[in-house]
């Protein structure tokens, strides 16, 4: 059990294996498996919500501890948050994509002096081009960044991914690598000192 802390739980692709990480840990969390409609679930101590938000409710003390997935810690550090300890499941690559069989970023960086990236983390990919050099003009996007260098929106994007999939199907490849991305557990600063004991322990038995 996690000894009366409330824990935040993204839904979406980190939501199975928080749930796995829940189950192992002894709580029954059928009924969130089992609703999809449901956000609070407060007999077993866990909220869910979607993964950006995840950091907010934690920083915030409606949940004492969450799991979110190092990208949106990363996107947003400003967040007063503590990352606690690397959960090692959902990983995931932040990489710079662009269309297979041409070179058009490379032509804009030495034509225009800059490339044209579109994203929904603009943070990690302005510190990611900044860090090497160069000057992006960044695009931020809520749906899918793939059809963006298809319709000659932008050069390339900067996105998370997992298996490669979706990129291969839009015609996309890998161009950099920028960081991997796992869950991680995170804590509310308050709660971690005057739920010290509850959350040493929560944390002790993860790292068995």
């Amino acid at each position: 059990m996690t000894s009366g802390l409330t824990i935040a739980v993204p839904r979406g692709a980190l939501m199975p294996g928080s749930l796995d990480l829940l189950d192992s840990l002894g709580l029954d969390t059928s009924e969130v498996r089992s609703n999809e409609r449901k956000l609070v679930f407060p007999d077993i101590g866990v909220v869910t919500m979607r993964p950006s938000d995840g950091p907010t409710y934690v920083e915030h003390g409606a949940a004492d501890v969450g799991i979110t997935g190092k990208d949106v810690l990363l996107e947003a550090p400003e967040r007063g948050v503590y990352e606690l300890l690397d959960l090692g499941f959902g990983r995931c690559e932040m990489v710079v994509a662009a269309r297979k069989g041409d070179d058009v970023m490379g032509e804009s960086l030495r034509r225009l002096g800059r490339v044209r990236v579109a994203t929904k983390y603009p943070r990690i990919a302005r510190e990611h081009f900044a860090s090497t050099g160069r000057e992006a003009d960044i695009v931020e996007v809520k749906g899918s960044v793939e059809i963006g260098p298809l319709t000659g929106l932008v050069d390339g994007i900067v996105d998370l991914t997992a298996t490669g999939k979706t990129l291969i199907e839009n015609d996309l490849e890998v161009r950099e690598e920028i960081v991997v991305c796992t869950a991680r557990l995170i804590a509310n600063p308050v709660a971690h000192k005057l739920k010290a004991a509850a959350i040493d322990d929560l944390v002790g038995r993860l790292r068995k």
